[in-house]
């Protein structure tokens, strides 16, 4: 192997935690109780919803306004009549999603050991690019990423194969030579290898860790 690319969310970078944490400090300000239930639905929306931007069917804040209006409701909250009303409501959240953003406690450690395997290191995620770079910033692992690929800024999303592809031109490196890791198993191993990569999953229901990975 010479280059090892990373999947973000949910690899990396707690997405559910840090999503869940806000949801609940969000709704609590609101005077909502907080419960498991909204943060399942919370949940169900973005998965229903966030295709949507993938596809370039909304653009990034429409889909933020389009899950808001899912939610609103079921909050007992009206959806403000104006998008500019809604951009602010959703700031509430993003404001609790922000300041919660963590690593996960294997993420540096594997970096750090896939670095000492003179590998190249890459992050390809389906997401938005100023946000994702902003994540790895904060969360302290930006320093040891060589490209950061995002679906935005290539044009094509996890499992195109050439999301795949171009992320391996971006590393100046042949899929042959590449492993991918990440959690999803649809996106992160089998469309990987599909598009010639070598792919490990992180399961960690399972108990893998991203140690385990890179070793």
């Amino acid at each position: 192997m010479k280059v090892v690319v990373f999947d973000l969310d949910n690899t990396l970078f707690d997405h559910t935690g840090s999503a869940a944490f806000a949801v609940r400090r969000w709704v609590g300000e609101l005077g909502v109780p907080p419960s498991d239930e909204l943060v399942a639905e919370w949940f169900s929306i973005e998965d229903r919803v966030y295709p949507r931007w993938l596809s370039g069917e909304l653009t990034h804040q429409e889909q933020r306004r389009a899950r808001l209006s899912e939610f609103l409701p079921l909050i007992g909250r009206t959806v403000p009549p104006t998008e500019a009303a809604q951009d602010e409501f959703f700031a509430g959240y993003l404001r609790h999603y922000r300041g919660s953003w963590t690593a996960y406690p294997d993420a540096r450690p594997a970096l750090e050991v896939a670095r000492g395997n003179g590998w190249r290191i890459g992050v390809l995620t389906n997401g938005n690019t100023v946000q994702q770079n902003a994540k790895l910033a904060q969360i302290g692992l930006a320093e040891l990423i060589d490209e950061v690929c995002t679906s935005e800024a290539l044009g094509v999303s996890k499992p195109d194969p050439r999301a795949y592809q171009l992320t391996c031109e971006a590393l100046g490196v042949d899929p042959a030579g590449t492993l991918m890791i990440g959690d999803n198993y649809d996106l992160d191993v089998v469309a990987a290898r599909e598009a010639g990569l070598t792919a490990r999953h992180l399961d960690r229901a399972a108990g893998v860790s991203l140690l385990d990975l890179v070793r």
